[in-house]
């Protein structure tokens, strides 16, 4: 039976550090809306803003904006006001999702498993930071996604430039206590959760290029957990994206220690939907293709609440 959608617009580009990897998402989901029949309209908001969205007069939204004015609740709440049903989570956990020590404090609060992080400024005691989360540690702006601004700190000394590097992206950077071992990432569409990838990068490092420029990034599906262990990994990953309230679909990044312990790292509201992104890989490999993705998120958008 075929679903009559309405009017679809698919909001994309936007003015975020990430609207480059945005195009990209949107130009693939506006391609298999087309293909399922939608007849899409692809709308960007850097260009036109609210009001040549509203006067669209959309039925539905589908976000595909990454990064700030997209995914971190501004967007969405605009759309409760104009009363228009969209993709993915909510405003309150749209806006935790995208604040990574927020985050943390609430899965925290709730004893789930993150890695231990501090607050930087400026005028920042470096030793002590470094005494209390070890060697390396991770500094990363608290707002930015697509490991934009993020540097591996193996030193005091190199700590100050690591923190003015990720001062570039925000105005809040956090340093993050280093997990070595596995990377993996579970997405989640509706109640269910999509078949684990594990994430393995030549460099060691998942960084911008690693994500979406780099043939070399490895993502093994199945990804090598025991039937048990990847069962344990998704209902930790539903758990975290449960605590800060999301719906609809996303993506939770978690390192595996050497111990065989899971950190949950960060949530994603709006993952990336292009040739490299995982949501797409681990939705073909449980036997869902892409256009049939783009229309199971599409239905998480008969809501505006």
């Amino acid at each position: 039976m075929t679903v009559d959608h309405g009017r679809v617009v698919v909001l994309y580009g936007g003015d975020s550090a990430e609207r480059e990897v945005s195009l990209k998402s949107g130009e693939a989901v506006l391609g298999a809306l087309e293909r399922s029949g939608v007849a899409p309209i692809g709308f960007d908001p850097a260009e036109g803003g609210l009001t040549g969205l509203e006067a669209l007069a959309p039925d539905r939204v589908f976000i595909a904006l990454h990064g700030r004015g997209g995914e971190d609740g501004t967007l969405q709440g605009a759309l409760e006001l104009l009363g228009i049903p969209y993709t993915g989570s909510g405003v309150l956990a749209s806006a935790l999702g995208m604040d990574k020590q927020r985050t943390k404090l609430i899965w925290q609060a709730l004893g789930l498993p993150t890695p231990e992080c501090v607050m930087l400024k400026a005028d920042a005691d470096w030793q002590a930071v470094v005494e209390r989360l070890g060697l390396p540690l991770i500094v990363k702006p608290v707002h930015e996604g697509s490991t934009l601004g993020i540097t591996i700190v193996d030193s005091a000394e190199t700590l100050a430039s690591a923190y003015r590097d990720a001062a570039r992206y925000d105005t809040r950077v956090m340093a993050e206590r280093f997990i070595q071992g596995e990377e993996y990432t579970v997405s989640l569409i509706g109640d269910e959760e999509l078949p684990a990838i594990r994430v393995e990068v030549p460099g060691g490092f998942y960084d911008y290029e690693a994500k979406y420029l780099s043939d070399e990034t490895l993502y093994h599906l199945p990804c090598g957990l025991s039937e048990t262990e990847e069962r344990r990994l998704a209902e930790l990953c539903r758990a975290a994206f449960e605590a800060i309230g999301c719906q609809g679909w996303g993506r939770v990044d978690v390192m595996r220690d050497e111990q065989g312990r899971f950190w949950l790292l960060e949530v994603n509201t709006v993952p990336g939907m292009t040739d490299h992104s995982l949501v797409p890989q681990a939705a073909a490999h449980a036997g869902i293709d892409f256009d049939a993705l783009v229309l199971r998120i599409l239905d998480t958008a008969g809501r505006c609440d």
